[in-house]
């Protein structure tokens, strides 16, 4: 076979976002309005950055039935295509952008592409996961010896097998029966041929919003879908809530045992949008705030405070608006890169972070700079962009990062690498500092995150506010399957 391009962009894993935590999914669904699916492509676009890998759309017409379309790839690359959509008919449909987080990371198969679909003797089901079935497995082996036939590798298809063996008599009560067996994190969008379904998981740990559209409604991830779409924002899904949307209205029901939410902490720092709405606080104005307790905990003396862009780029604001130290570009994002890149020789694979990210060099000679990121994982991003910011002449390197250390790794629909590849699973922050060498390191401390996040009192020890396992190592479910493969959890305290 020839080698491959260095600039063809159509395969293998990303670079420079090899030291990030993968967003995990995307979901979207419409109802009530004219060629739902149009609505749909747009806002699964306006979701893409939780997911490059696929994305799949179903639709419903009363004449056609059920249509589907499942791509590899960036939605505006597959659901622009006039030829596609016009197969996508209806008022009614769902869709999905894929990252990974279990089956064949990085070796995605098309049966793997959500929304999966079910046809059951009540009529068919389209079912769209975002978040972790962390007792998969257990569930996988129990359906198998009981005579399912699964067809992907994903833990989400776990659900559409779960309502087909549910004797509960309407669909939707079959998706609450099925639901009900499922341990983790789950956000679900699913529909059939007449009702639109939202779900969270009890804890609420992955975001669902509902939005007005025309006559019609809108489900999704995050505020900003609703926006490309032109919808007005309602309000979220409470955790433990199943919202099912039909021509008569909205029904909605809490069919799981209450308990006290634990949304994801790192939604906030990294995962959505900056202009979405979380908990109803702007998630840029809470990534400022990130910034200026970032500032009263970690101050240095600098000339600069530069963004390791784009998601440092809030947090950086704030941290110069509250040191007064000025905000500057120094570091500049190819906005055309995308985010996937051949890497054929050694040679091309070090060029990596320097074919995204390109040092303002008159900005930086002689100066001081704070470099603020959100986060630390590996450190193989940070000690790279430490050495492009030297090369351009800085006097010194201070990194200010707007999480704390990331020291566990999460299962609840977030690729994290094993725990033994985490920076902070094995190193103190000193010497995390000087493996990256440079002149200090520091991180938010968790309370101050809880603070920048609006709670005033810090992070309650006894009763977390949010999942924030990833930093503490405090799982609000116990992820079954992966102590079953002998992950072991942290000590008790």
């Amino acid at each position: 076979m020839p080698p491959a391009h260095p600039f063809d962009t159509s395969a293998l894993r990303d670079v420079g976002d090899d030291d990030k935590l993968k967003e995990e999914c995307g979901v979207f669904g419409v109802i009530g309005v004219a060629d739902a699916s149009n609505f749909v492509a747009l806002g699964l676009h306006a979701l893409q950055h939780r997911g490059q890998e696929a994305g799949g759309i179903v639709s419903h017409d009363a004449d056609q039935g059920f249509q589907s379309a499942r791509r590899f790839g960036y939605v505006r690359d597959n659901f622009t295509s006039q030829k596609i959509m016009e197969t996508l008919p209806g008022p009614l449909a769902i869709g999905h952008v894929r990252y990974s987080t279990t089956g064949s990371k990085g070796q995605t198969a098309i049966r793997d592409v959500q929304p999966f679909f079910g046809e059951f003797a009540m009529g068919g089901a389209a079912i769209a996961h975002n978040g972790n079935i962390t007792n998969a497995n257990a569930l996988r082996r129990e359906l198998i010896e009981r005579g399912s036939i699964f067809q992907s590798s994903s833990d989400s298809e776990c659900i559409i097998h779960l309502m087909a063996r549910s004797l509960q008599r309407t669909i939707p009560e079959r998706m609450e029966d099925a639901l009900r067996r499922v341990e983790g994190a789950f956000s679900v969008v699913a529909m059939t041929r007449t009702k639109l379904i939202g779900v969270r998981d009890p804890l609420g740990v992955r975001p669902l919003v509902l939005g007005r559209v025309g006559d019609g409604w809108a489900l999704s991830s995050e505020t900003c879908a609703l926006d490309i779409i032109g919808a007005e924002f309602i309000r979220e899904i409470a955790p433990g809530e199943m919202v099912v949307i039909s021509k008569d209205g909205i029904d909605s029901q809490f069919p799981f045992r209450p308990q006290k939410s634990r949304f994801c902490i790192f939604e906030h720092v990294y995962f959505s949008r900056p202009d979405s709405i979380l908990g109803g606080r702007s998630v840029y104005e809470t990534r400022e705030a990130i910034g200026r307790e970032l500032a009263k905990e970690a101050p240095v003396e600098a000339d600069l405070v530069c963004p390791v862009p784009d998601s440092g780029t809030p947090a950086a604001i704030g941290y110069s608006l509250a040191s007064g130290i000025p905000y500057a570009m120094g570091i500049i994002r190819n906005q055309y890169m995308g985010r996937t890149f051949i890497e054929p020789t050694e040679q091309i694979r070090n060029m990596g972070v320097r074919l995204k990210l390109n040092v303002n060099r008159a900005l930086i000679a002689g100066k001081r700079v704070i470099l603020v990121d959100d986060s630390v994982v590996r450190g193989t991003t940070s000690r790279k962009i430490k050495e492009m910011i030297l090369d351009a002449g800085a006097k010194e390197v201070h990194f200010r990062i707007a999480s704390p250390p990331t020291a566990w790794p999460c299962f609840y629909g977030v690729d994290t690498p094993q725990r033994e590849k985490l920076l902070a699973a094995t190193m103190s922050e000193e010497e995390m500092r000087d493996h990256l060498q440079v002149d200090s390191l520091k991180f938010i401390s968790l309370d101050g995150l809880y603070r920048a996040v609006g709670e005033a009192q810090g992070r309650n020890q006894d009763q977390p506010q949010y999942c924030d396992a990833c930093f503490s190592g405090e799982y609000p479910v116990e992820p079954a399957d992966q102590i079953e493969s002998g992950f072991e959890m942290k000590a008790a305290e």
